[in-house]
């Protein structure tokens, strides 16, 4: 079974697509206008092993704020859908990610309850034009619609770029072990029978 999801999310500020495939090679595509989110959402399906599709149109003529949520949203929506009931997966999944002087852990529990625990250092606010205030932001809104649990955690480090990327490689990793299917797992992975 395809473990595939297509969602279009549109509102008076965005209209965004995304395609996400869960068994991918880590092809991907993505184009949301702000270009230092492109490159932080093509972190996400590189080191996932997702192909992943991500179009985005928004006002970011007024900022990226808008942009960056909806797209958020609608990614966090696409991994809830294309996991389906959940049946035979791993769904815990951990990560300790270095970038140079950054040191990034990430843990995942695809439990169907939205959480988010997320600590990082002081980090400058712009990464050229990109607000970094919108990094927990990015996390906040895909928990929210992935229904998931996910704790972050920035244990080293001082560059804003780095910080920033070192998190989207570790969700990434972790997302990557949490999703996979597990032959020894028999229906859903949970003693309630439903995630």
């Amino acid at each position: 079974m395809a473990r595939i999801a297509k969602v279009d999310r549109s509102t008076k500020e965005s209209e965004v697509k995304v395609e996400l495939n869960l068994d991918g090679t880590g092809k991907i595509s993505v184009q949301t206008g702000v270009p230092f989110f492109d490159h932080m959402i093509s972190q996400l399906g590189k080191h996932g092993g997702f192909d992943l599709t991500v179009s985005t149109k928004g006002d970011v003529e007024v900022d990226s704020h808008h942009t960056v949520e909806d797209t958020s949203l609608a990614l966090g929506q696409a991994l809830r859908e294309a996991l389906g009931d959940k049946s035979g997966i791993r769904r815990f999944g951990d990560a300790l990610v270095p970038l140079d002087e950054v040191l990034v852990q990430a843990a995942v529990d695809l439990s169907g309850r939205p959480y988010l625990v997320h600590r990082q250092p002081e980090i400058v606010e712009l990464i050229g034009t990109f607000d970094t205030t919108l990094g927990k932001h990015i996390w906040e809104s895909f928990v929210a619609e992935a229904r998931i649990a996910l704790h972050i955690r920035v244990i080293e480090g001082r560059n804003a770029h780095h910080v920033l990327e070192a998190q989207f490689k570790a969700v990434a990793r972790a997302l990557r072990d949490a999703v996979s299917l597990d032959s020894r797992v028999t229906g859903v992975p949970s003693t309630k029978g439903v995630l």
